[in-house]
């Protein structure tokens, strides 16, 4: 092969080598933009053109730095189901550059290295946040529906236009005290920029002085709740029974097992039909912490009422540690209800005893009447 042919052959090979290189350029531009939304567009180039087609004049130092913080009141209460609204901020510090290559006299070179110090002054930018809120505590539950919020980008120094909301629901039985959600946030910042060069054209790209390169990074940011301390009772024991056809005494044994005491506490019993109290409110007076108190109320039923367990309502109204009138959460009784016991007794055996011995005298009047004939 003479020289003639093998320069036609190189240049061939040349040019399959650039359309080669277009089309693998090309082809994730377009995924890109078919797969990806509006912000993603304004933030990351589609794909950075490889080293060849940019140079890079300076390296910058720094990264964002997320902090969160809780908005409004910190303080819940026992079976609320709440709004937790959070306000990222971004404190990061760009520490300085340094420079990478020189520029010498070249005014051009020293154009682009002034416009690369511009570009990479947004390296502290964290673009693309996601953040989920996680419960660490069988007590608090957070929307799973609603436990992943995404964020464009969050810029240094300044605060993002709407907070990031979720949703908890708090446990009846949940103590009082702190507790600590946790919000792992996931984001990208730019690494590294590099100003393109006039043979980015060969590339089929416009209007693309510059290529971003970026990392990844990940933060888990701590997240704490107050549940207030506050009176909470229970139904901690419950004897005596119903009677068809009768008076019953019921007893019944409250207990505070919240945190703050209740003054001045009264219970009202609450009962349906076939039941029927004789005095619906009783007194239970002061019950401190851990304390218990025992009310007794009469109750009656009627006689062809259903045997069974019944329900009977409580309620308790106190005054809290602020001077206020509370009441506390509905408190149920099961009562069961028993047959009225057999009224067969002594009286009732001798009165059946004498008419038996009346029925045997009369016979054996009868007989001896015969026999005598």
């Amino acid at each position: 092969m003479n020289g003639n042919n093998i320069h036609k052959v190189k240049s061939f090979l040349n040019m399959i080598g650039v359309f080669a290189l277009v089309f693998m350029v090309m082809v994730p531009m377009v995924s890109a933009e078919d797969s990806s939304d509006d912000s993603s567009k304004n933030t990351k180039e589609f794909l950075a053109p490889n080293y060849a087609f940019s140079t890079n004049y300076y390296n910058s130092y720094g990264a964002p730095d997320l902090y969160a913080s809780l908005l409004g009141n910190t303080e819940f209460e026992r079976g609320e189901t709440a709004q937790v609204r959070i306000s990222l901020v971004n404190k990061g510090v760009l520490h300085g550059f340094k420079y990478d290559k020189s520029v010498g006299t070249d005014k051009g070179k020293h154009a682009l290295s002034l416009k690369e110090l511009e570009y990479e002054t947004m390296r502290t930018t964290a673009i693309g946040l996601k953040a989920e809120l996680i419960s660490t505590t069988p007590y608090i539950d957070v929307d799973p529906a609603a436990s992943i919020r995404v964020m464009e980008k969050l810029v240094p120094g300044k605060l993002p236009e709407k907070p990031l909301v979720y949703v908890i629901k708090i446990s009846d039985n949940v103590p009082a005290g702190a507790y600590y959600l946790q919000l792992p946030v996931s984001y990208e910042y730019q690494s590294n920029i590099r100003m393109t060069t006039n043979e980015v054209y060969r590339l089929g790209v416009v209007d693309l002085d510059h290529t971003t390169n970026y990392k990844s990074a990940n933060k888990t940011l701590i997240i704490p709740i107050y549940i207030k301390e506050a009176t909470k009772f229970k139904v901690t024991d419950v004897s005596g029974h119903l009677t068809t056809g009768s008076m019953s005494v019921i007893n019944v044994t409250y207990k505070n097992i919240g945190e703050v005491p209740a003054r001045d506490a009264v219970v009202r019993i609450v009962v349906m039909e076939p039941l029927a109290v004789e005095q619906s409110v009783l007194r239970l007076g002061a019950i401190e912490p851990g304390e218990s108190k025992t009310v007794s109320f009469e109750a009656s039923v009627d006689q062809n009422s259903l045997t069974k367990n019944y329900g009977v309502d409580s309620e308790i109204k106190y005054i809290d540690k602020d001077g206020n009138t509370a009441f506390s959460e509905n408190l149920k009784v099961s009562v069961p209800l028993e047959p009225a016991p057999d009224k067969t007794g002594i009286g009732t055996l001798a009165f059946g005893g004498v008419i038996v011995l009346g029925i045997y005298m009369i016979i054996k009047l009868i007989l001896n009447i015969e026999k005598y004939k």
